[in-house]
């Protein structure tokens, strides 16, 4: 399996599927193990992740006309109906290699949604106080899917806080895993 975070980090809210990618891989590892991307803004450029064939699972905010933090669990079939352009290009450039997949005669692999509602899209890098009450609940929901998929996460024995993660996005110096 492989799980790619999808976002822009310098959006607020937007970057909860990045943060989320580098939560997990921070704090859990996983039996079989599974391969986390930090997908960022690069779209169409994750093509080559689809072309593999394994399971994916992308972890993303996305605009549907519902609560901030309603949670949503949608099937890549459905992905292409759901308009899931939140002021960015990434999540275009996903259900674009969805689609070359099926256009060069690729078979789409079993791909899924995790995506959270933002409350607020805009220029910082930060996480709205709903998101970040939310968060624990969206990384819930994760490894509830990755259990039914056969996947055990444990956690690491030193926890990484979601803040700590923003917090090296916001260090110049900082590296983001």
């Amino acid at each position: 399996m492989t799980i790619i975070g999808i976002g822009n980090i310098l959006q607020k809210d937007d970057g909860l599927g990045v943060y989320a990618a580098s939560y997990l891989s921070q704090n859990f590892t996983f039996d079989p193990a599974v391969n986390i991307v930090n997908g960022g803004v690069q779209g169409i450029n994750l093509f080559n992740y689809f072309l593999e064939g394994d399971p994916i699972l992308i972890l993303d905010a996305i605009e549907l006309e519902d609560d901030p933090a309603s949670i949503y669990a949608i099937p890549a079939q459905e992905l292409a109906g759901y308009g899931l352009n939140s002021g960015g290009a990434h999540e275009i450039g996903v259900i674009q290699a969805l689609d070359m997949l099926e256009l060069q005669g690729y078979e789409i692999p079993e791909t899924m949604l995790i995506g959270i509602i933002p409350q607020h899209v805009t220029f910082e890098i930060a996480l709205s106080k709903t998101i970040k009450d939310a968060f624990e609940g969206y990384i819930s929901v994760v490894l509830q899917y990755l259990k039914k998929k056969g996947i055990e996460a444990a956690p690491t024995s030193s926890k990484v806080s979601l803040q700590e993660i923003i917090d090296r996005a916001n260090d110049p110096s900082g590296v983001m895993t």
